[in-house]
C-alpha cells in the first residue's frame, strides 16, 4: 500500500509498504484513512527530529522509525475484531490518536493523555493516517454523525487541543479573552472562545495573512499586530476599569507572546499555556505574583472530548473547517504540504492530505 513515511530530519518519503494484516486482535479496528491533517508536531519532526518519533522501539507500542505519519484523521471502518462493539464495518470515524495503558496511575484515573508511556497514532504507532490502511484500538475509533463531514472529522483532533485550552481557562458567556498567536491551534482557540460565549475577543498576531484570517473567522474580534500596537494598553481601554482580560491564551510557544499574556490579563485572571515551547522562557515572576495570576498549562486533551466536539460541529457553532487553506494528494505532501507550511509568509493555515486524491 502507499504510505507517507518519516525517516529522519527533512526526509519524508511516499513509499510502498506492506498493508496491515486482516487478522485483527479482538479489540482492534482496521480502517481506511480518508482525510489527514499536517500538524505542527509533524512540522517539528520534519525540521528538527526525531523528537517524539521513536528512533528506538517505543516503550509501550514498540513502534520504531520509519513512521507512517498522520494523527489528525477521518476514516472508514473496514473490519473489526470480535470483541469490538462500538463501531462496525462501514462506519465513518474520527480517530482519537492517543494510545496508553488503561491500568497505570493515570489510566486508572481516566487521564490517558498523561501516561508516561503514551504513544500516538502517526507518531509512535505502527500505523498512521497517511497510509491507505491502518490498524487502531477500538477506543481510538470514534463514530461521527452524518452532520460531520470527513474534513470536519479530521479536524476534531486539533480542535480538541483548542477546546481543552478554552475549558482550562474557564471561558464562558461574557468572558473577556486574549488569543496570542494565530497558528492553526490559535485559530481553533479563537473559534472555541467564540463558541463558548466570550463577549470580548482580542487577537495578537504579527503575520498580516493570519490577522486577515482571524478577522474572517470572527469578524467582531479585535485583531492587533503586537509589533505595532501595545496590546495590554489596548485592553486597558476596553475592559471594565481597565483591569485587563479574564483569560489570555498563549498559542504560539514564544517567550514574547507569553509575557504579553501576563501583562494583558487582569489580577486573579488566568493565563493558559497552549503552544509548545521549544526552549525555556524568561518571565517576570514578580509580576505574576503581584497579579495573583492562575497558570493553566495544557497537554493534549481528555480523550472523552470527541463526541462533544462532534456535536458542536454538527450544530454549526464550531466551524473548524474554516481554517483549512488547502487539500493535497499524498504524493505532494512535502512540496505542497510541509514546505508550504514552513513558508515564513504564513499564507497557509491548515493543509489536509486527501488520501483518495492522486497527484
Amino acid at each position: 500500500m502507499k504510505a507517507v513515511r518519516y525517516h529522519t530530519k527533512r526526509d519524508i518519503r511516499v513509499e510502498d509498504v506492506a498493508a496491515p494484516s486482516d487478522r485483527l486482535a479482538d479489540d482492534q479496528v482496521l480502517i481506511e484513512p480518508l482525510v489527514c491533517g499536517i500538524c505542527g508536531t509533524d512540522l517539528h519532526e520534519y525540521v528538527a527530529g526525531p523528537i517524539v518519533t521513536p528512533a528506538q522501539p517505543h516503550a509501550y507500542s514498540g513502534a520504531v522509525l520509519p513512521q507512517i505519519l498522520g494523527h489528525e484523521l477521518s476514516a472508514r471502518v473496514l473490519d473489526v475484531g470480535r470483541a469490538v462493539t462500538t463501531v462496525k464495518a462501514g462506519d465513518r470515524v474520527s480517530i482519537q490518536p492517543l494510545i496508553s495503558p488503561r491500568d497505570d496511575y493515570y489510566g486508572r484515573r481516566g487521564l490517558y493523555h498523561l501516561s508516561e508511556k503514551m504513544a500516538c497514532v502517526g507518531l509512535s504507532w505502527a500505523w498512521g493516517g497517511m497510509g491507505e490502511r491502518a490498524v487502531v484500538n477500538a477506543y481510538n475509533a470514534i463514530p461521527v454523525p452524518d452532520t460531520v463531514s470527513d474534513i470536519q472529522a479530521a479536524m476534531i483532533e486539533p480542535a480538541a487541543v483548542a477546546l481543552y485550552a478554552v475549558d482550562r481557562g474557564g471561558i464562558r458567556s461574557g468572558s473577556t479573552v486574549l488569543v496570542s498567536g494565530l497558528g492553526p491551534i490559535g485559530a481553533l482557540v479563537l473559534l472555541a472562545a467564540k463558541a463558548s460565549g466570550a463577549a470580548l475577543i482580542v487577537v495578537s498576531e504579527p503575520n498580516p495573512n493570519r490577522r486577515a484570517l482571524a478577522k474572517s473567522l470572527v469578524p467582531e474580534a479585535h485583531v492587533l499586530d503586537p509589533r505595532a500596537e501595545d496590546v495590554p494598553a489596548f485592553l486597558r481601554v476596553r475592559t471594565e476599569e481597565g483591569v485587563g482580560v479574564d483569560v489570555a491564551l498563549e498559542c504560539v510557544g514564544a517567550e514574547a507572546s507569553l509575557n504579553i499574556c501576563a501583562a494583558a490579563v487582569r489580577r486573579r485572571g488566568t493565563v493558559v499555556q497552549v503552544g509548545l515551547h521549544m526552549r525555556p522562557a524568561q518571565i517576570d515572576a514578580m509580576q505574576w505574583a503581584l497579579k495573583d495570576i492562575t497558570v493553566e498549562a495544557t497537554w493534549c486533551y481528555p480523550t472523552t472530548i470527541w463526541p462533544r466536539i462532534a456535536a458542536m460541529i454538527g450544530a454549526g457553532i464550531f466551524p473548524v473547517e474554516k481554517i483549512v487553506t488547502a487539500q493535497i494528494a499524498p504524493e505532494r505532501v512535502v512540496a505542497d504540504g510541509f514546505e508550504a507550511l514552513l513558508d515564513p509568509s504564513g499564507r497557509h493555515m491548515k493543509i489536509l492530505v486527501d488520501m483518495k486524491a492522486s497527484a
